[in-house]
């Protein structure tokens, strides 16, 4: 049977291949992870659809392969025909093995199961940062798998007894980490794979296939900071960052051509009711996407919380598939990070709209009495697709929005 690379994530078209837990001739159990790949947006595992043994490998450590691509031969074991024969009747069935081949198979399968390390990419990761050598550790999940409690346990253990294959492991593993840091050091190239590689491709082709046109603003949001210091000192804190996404939703409510996918195939926008608001998130593996769902019918105190939870999760590399797909309209708030007066963001394909918020700083402005005062200023940066709307549409959009951010009162008429 062969084991496929299959679509694990909205419009997904390919993936690096980060790691193989297996090798020709071992025994892998249902459910059991095969094989580490990389997506534009999240590192996920292959699991073995049936119990049996690895007969071929066809892809290696490195390379990108397509949706579709062949990674493992799987001859399945007898034991899951009916399995087989119920979902897949073409398939051969397998050969019944003697108890010579039997006692060959159970024997390579005891070598190989020392061998292969079981553990999520974020369980990998935790046991780097740790500085452990996660081959010392011992699973306590499912089928042996290491779980992220098995690597902080082991961590805690200061006087672990390691013997002296492991010590000598551990000095391997050191000097092997010596070399790939001394190598970096010396080196003037990084990688250009994995979750970069994915965004890069993804970016050209929204680049390339969306007329971007961005439209700038500033704001004055000296009314949402005084709001939010009243909230902290009733020991209220909502985020900034919640407070935009639920204003624009307020503003796509009136202007829902933002809220909307293009389907060229059959030549319709596609308008959405439900506001699922993509916020980007900068991490060590690359800028990601977590989705904030029905934004139009929760508080600030609901989204706030929820924003929490995601950003959480994408810097721990834990985001699912359900996190990050089916997104209508997205923003970027890159003003935490400083030095940010503006930019021309790329589109999320296939959405219509993104918004970037940059830094706020105080400056002197003319109010409506024409006198001078120091208001907090942010410029906001917007860009459509212009296939889809024009641009008197985008600035009375953007308008609406700086007026909900400008008097954060308003924002209490629409959640009457």
């Amino acid at each position: 049977m062969e084991v496929k690379l299959h679509d694990i994530g909205e419009g997904m078209t390919q993936a690096d291949v980060l790691a193989l837990f297996v090798k020709p001739g071992d025994h892998v159990n249902p459910d059991e992870p095969l094989v580490e790949v990389q997506t534009d947006k999240m590192t996920a595992e292959i699991p073995a659809p049936y119990a049996g043994t690895i007969k071929e490998i066809k892809v290696e450590v490195g390379q990108t392969i397509p949706v579709g691509t062949t990674i493992f031969v799987l001859d399945v074991d007898t034991s899951s025909k009916a399995s087989l024969e119920e979902i897949a009747p073409t398939i051969e069935t397998p050969i019944s093995l003697n108890q010579e081949q039997r006692e060959e198979t159970n024997l390579t399968n005891k070598k190989s199961s020392t061998k292969r390390i079981m553990a999520a990419p974020f369980t990998r990761k935790l046991a780097r940062e740790h500085g452990i050598n996660i081959e010392l550790v011992k699973g306590t999940g499912p089928a042996g798998r290491i779980t992220d409690d098995d690597i902080l346990t082991f961590a805690k253990q200061k006087n672990h007894p390691a013997t002296e294959i492991e010590l000598v492991k551990t000095h391997e593993q050191e000097a092997l980490s010596q070399q790939i840091t001394t190598k970096v050091t010396k080196n003037t190239s990084i990688p250009f794979k994995g979750r970069r590689k994915q965004i890069a491709n993804k970016m050209s082709q929204s680049l390339y296939t969306i007329p971007h046109c961005t439209h700038f603003e500033e704001v004055d949001v000296t009314n949402i900071l005084e709001i939010r210091e009243l909230w902290k000192r009733r020991n209220v804190n909502i985020s900034a960052t919640a407070i935009f996404i639920k204003a624009i939703s307020i503003a796509l409510k009136e202007f829902p051509i933002f809220n909307a996918r293009l389907n060229e195939e059959q030549a319709l926008i596609d308008l959405y009711e439900n506001h699922h608001i993509g916020v980007a998130i900068d991490t060590e593996e690359g800028l990601i996407v977590p989705i904030v769902r029905n934004v139009e019918s929760k508080s600030l105190k609901e989204i706030h919380g929820e924003l929490k939870q995601l950003t959480k999760k994408a810097l721990e590399n834990k985001l699912t598939i359900a996190d990050i797909s089916g997104g209508t309209f997205t923003i970027s708030n890159v003003g935490p990070l400083g030095g940010s007066i503006g930019a021309t963001p790329i589109i999320n394909q296939p959405e219509v709209g993104l918004i970037s918020f940059h830094k706020t700083k105080k400056r002197p402005v003319v109010n409506e009495q024409e006198e001078i005062v120091i208001r907090s200023m942010m410029n906001i940066s917007m860009s459509f697709d212009h296939r889809v709307a024009d641009g008197a549409t985008a600035v009375a959009f953007t308008n609406r929005l700086t007026e909900l951010l400008e008097e954060p009162k308003l924002l209490l008429l629409e959640l009457v």
